[in-house]
């Protein structure tokens, strides 16, 4: 068969063979010589940072690496500055995969990978969805994700999702009269798997759950549902499970990084040891044995076009007691939850559609630096965040006009510009909060 979505990667200049070569090996190499391939990798990386790149070198302050607990966790906050400042000698923004985390936890940020670390994110991307019969080339994608409402970013993605073989649809409003109109969908078109973010997709359930409809039953081909993005509750996975009659997999991914943690066949949360390094540390950077409770931190250790070293993702979580080197497991992962705002016309829209409004306040200048939006009334919203200097009219009227695109009209905001946000214990800012439920 013709593989569109491999080629279009190629195109894209992604070495997609050279990266699915090097997943495979990595796979090979045997539980007992894992733990020195680990640190080979991260070696490797810290020493190429340190020789080219000035970002890090200044973050460091030192020009060679004597203890790896003794480099510093890098936070969204030192990277919220011109990525021209943060890139590698030798890498330019055309010669990258360029592109800006989502926001869901607030400190939004341009980063870079440089080609074949994202040609190997892809290539384990491919290998996991694999695990349950998912081929990108040839298997049709039902996606709950956002997307970008001006012309042109538009029809970029629609484009992509033609050649990445997904029919998208659209989260920024899930009124029930919307949702009737997906359960059409699935009964006319021939949908392999279920991808996108956990609330819609568990908004859609419940809507199944209604009507008293399993999902499997008009849409056979239906083999599995894959959320991501947000907090999948457990009992929001027997809601699914039940409703869509299909197995559902957790996936913990971060833009910037790559596939950290997939469900696998057994059921267990297996980490990425492939490209990724995971530790969790306490308060005081001490790193914790398994079973123990503490932030995420990752390292990159392919990524040479900007560094994710030692990297402070912003969630809590848990790494279970049987984890080894080379299979490490996350037994539990404390964050990445947003509510549902619900809005005067009745329109129900998740919290991440807020990512696409404030899209257009985040710009590479790093001005606004972490920000929080709260519904205070059923037309009335706050919209609080850091800055080096306050947001102008015309930053305003594009926040303005971006709110009734993806929102509705007539809803009223009120932007307050603070010193500092409040964060949950765990230290996440959640991007937006419901105080109606």
């Amino acid at each position: 068969m013709f593989k569109i979505f491999d080629l279009t990667l190629q195109i894209n200049g992604f070495p997609m063979q050279k990266a699915k070569s090097e997943l495979q090996k990595i796979i090979a190499i045997p539980e007992e010589e894992y733990s020195h391939f680990i640190e080979q990798k991260k070696l490797e990386i810290v020493n190429f940072h340190l020789n080219n790149n000035p970002f890090y070198q200044e973050l460091v302050g030192t020009e060679s690496l004597k203890n790896w607990s003794d480099l510093p966790i890098l936070n969204k906050r030192n990277l919220q500055k011109p990525l021209k400042e943060r890139l590698s000698s030798g890498y330019t923004e055309k010669s990258i995969y360029l592109n800006k985390t989502s926001g869901s936890s607030g400190d939004p940020f341009i980063f870079a990978k440089d080609k074949f670390c994202h040609a190997l994110t892809w290539a384990s991307n491919i290998y996991r969805f694999g695990w349950y019969g998912i081929d990108f080339n040839s298997s049709y994608q039902a996606r709950f994700y956002g997307i970008p409402l001006d012309f042109i970013g538009n029809k970029k993605e629609r484009f992509k999702d033609f050649l990445s073989h997904r029919y998208r649809f659209q989260i920024f409003n899930l009124s029930d009269k919307i949702l009737e109109r997906f359960l059409n969908d699935f009964k006319t078109k021939k949908f392999d798997y279920i991808n996108g973010y956990t609330s819609s997709i568990v908004l859609f359930a419940k809507f199944l759950q209604q009507k008293n409809i399993v999902l499997k039953t008009i849409c056979p081909t239906l083999k599995v549902c894959i959320v991501t993005s947000e907090m999948l509750f457990d009992e929001d996975k027997i809601l699914l499970e039940k409703q869509f009659g299909i197995p559902v997999v957790n996936e913990y991914g971060a833009s910037e990084l790559d596939l950290i943690a997939f469900q696998n066949p057994e059921g267990e949360w297996q980490v990425n040891s492939e490209t990724l390094f995971v530790e969790i540390l306490d308060e005081n950077n001490t790193v914790l044995p398994y079973g123990k409770e503490g932030r995420v931190i990752i390292t990159s250790l392919y990524n040479k076009a900007h560094p994710f070293i030692r990297y402070d993702i912003g969630d809590t979580g848990i790494l279970d007691e049987k984890s080894t080197p080379k299979k490490t497991i996350l037994k539990k992962l404390i964050g990445r939850t947003n509510d549902i705002a619900i809005l005067p016309s009745g329109k129900k829209s998740p919290g991440l559609t807020f990512y696409y409004v404030t899209k257009s306040i985040v710009e590479d200048d790093g001005n606004v630096k972490e920000f929080v939006i709260k519904q205070t009334k059923i037309d009335t919203f706050d919209i609080e965040y850091v800055s080096k200097t306050e947001l102008n009219l015309e930053q305003i009227q594009k926040i303005e006009a971006a709110i009734a695109l993806y929102l509705e009209k007539g809803l009223v905001f009120t932007f307050i510009r603070k010193e500092k946000l409040e964060r949950s214990k765990s230290g996440k800012l959640k991007q937006f909060v419901s105080l109606l439920q």
